[in-house]
């Protein structure tokens, strides 16, 4: 434990949706629900306003919709999330170089990395980290939590959340930690819960009344040396901002749910083939190929085989994903797909006689704008039409789409609906707002 309230963790509000609302005059303020927008969809966030009727992450599509009729349900534009993340990792990175994002929209910062650290002005750092992250980004809001552990900076960042910031001083995380559910310990989900709701446990108060060996025997052993160790706010983790690499994959979150399986079979050998580039790129070879997918209801699978020798053929990888994905249930459909290499190694068991492989052998694959004719169009993807200019699609379906025609910078716009297949109307490629 650190003597200083020196680890920050960074938590961006409602972050999809809010980035929706930021880019859609029209919906500002108002619920907006970012996932699947398919009848086997699920929510991936809800904004505050769409909160407030019960909506949450990792529900159903369906239940949101009966929960939130009036709501903006959006398929999702993750180069839009994409942007904004790494201007908020960039601004992470002015003030220490050790940074570990945990996804898009959240990391932790180990502030006695860097070089002007001061403890006795933490409050004016997190104030103008705040407000320059508003500032950079056009409006989005981020909460803050500064303690001694990652436990405490992370549960600190939830307790002024949304748009605000909390620091743990040294010396009194047991008692800010005692009075929470029990549920605020990471790895307490809804089994654990209910297993300690039968000891009596509701507060992080009430599980410190128990020894290691009596949770051990509801909780099993490993967990209830955690649970000890966290409910006494003692967590020694460091902040890692780099890790050894021991993987190369490439993976992708699709804007709703994609059930084509020729289309995804083309998708995993273009992932694949991008792997086998960044190995070449980088002099390495693997052995142990996975395929990674992400189920409409978020349950994710990988299947892994592993080959004679270590490559980095861009053909031999995409032959493999394509079988392990034949061997795969699509279902519902998938909303993530991935492939990568592990195993690494610096060495190629090569076939003497096979050339080597170019960019120019890999030949034609699906672009986005071939994924968009075989899904259709997708509520809230940026377009623009020739006539009416830029706007995003608001809904589709019955050989039409409805489109809302704003942008980020203008006042709430017009709605109006086109064929499908008008010619005019196109999808409008993101362009970034960085300066370069």
């Amino acid at each position: 434990m650190r003597s200083t309230a020196s680890i920050l963790h960074l938590d961006l509000d409602a972050f999809f949706a809010s980035v929706e609302q930021r880019d859609k005059p029209s919906l500002r303020g108002k619920p907006v629900v970012v996932g699947g927008v398919g009848a086997r969809g699920v929510v991936s966030t809800a904004s505050y306003e769409a909160r407030k009727f019960g909506v949450r992450s990792a529900m159903s599509a369906a239940e949101a919709r009966a929960r939130c009729p009036h709501a903006a349900f959006l398929g999702g534009r993750f180069e839009a999330y994409r942007e904004a993340s790494g201007i908020v990792m960039a601004r992470l990175r002015e003030l220490s170089p050790v940074v570990q994002p945990l996804s898009l929209d959240e990391a932790f910062v180990d502030l006695a990395a860097g070089e002007t650290f001061d403890p006795r002005h933490v409050d004016e750092l997190v104030a103008t980290l705040r407000a320059d992250v508003v500032r950079l980004t056009h409006g989005l809001t981020a909460s803050v939590g500064v303690a001694s552990s990652k436990l405490m900076a992370k549960i600190a960042s939830e307790i002024n959340k949304p748009d605000g910031a909390f620091v743990v001083q040294p010396g009194t995380e047991a008692d800010v930690l005692g009075p929470m559910q029990v549920t605020a310990i990471p790895g307490v989900g809804p089994a654990t819960a209910e297993r300690l709701r039968r000891l009596g446990v509701a507060t992080v108060e009430d599980l410190r009344r128990f020894s290691v060996d009596d949770l051990g025997a509801h909780v099993g052993a490993s967990s209830a040396e955690s649970l000890y160790r966290l409910s006494r706010a003692d967590d020694d983790r460091p902040v890692e901002a780099t890790r050894e690499t021991k993987s190369v994959s490439v993976e992708d979150t699709f804007e709703t749910n994609l059930v084509d399986r020729t289309l995804l079979s083309e998708i995993a050998e273009q992932m694949a083939r991008r792997v086998g580039q960044r190995l070449r790129a980088n002099s390495l070879s693997g052995r142990t190929v996975t395929l990674k997918v992400r189920y409409h209801d978020f349950e994710t699978h990988t299947r892994s085989t592993t080959l004679s020798g270590p490559t980095d053929s861009g053909r031999v990888l995409a032959e493999t994903a394509r079988r392990l994905l034949d061997a795969e249930d699509l279902g519902g459909g998938l909303r993530l797909l991935g492939v990568g290499v592990s195993g690494l190694a610096d060495w190629v068991q090569d076939d003497l006689f096979t050339p080597p492989e170019t960019e120019e052998d890999l030949g034609p694959l699906p672009s986005r704008d071939e994924r968009r004719r075989r899904r259709g169009w997708t509520p809230g993807e940026d377009v623009t039409h020739a006539e009416h200019g830029d706007g995003w699609v608001w809904g589709s379906g019955l050989g039409r789409v409805t489109v809302r025609f704003e942008t980020r910078e203008s006042p709430s716009g017009p709605v109006k609906t086109f064929p499908v297949d008008d010619p005019a109307l196109s999808v409008r490629p993101f362009v970034s707002s960085v300066e370069p």
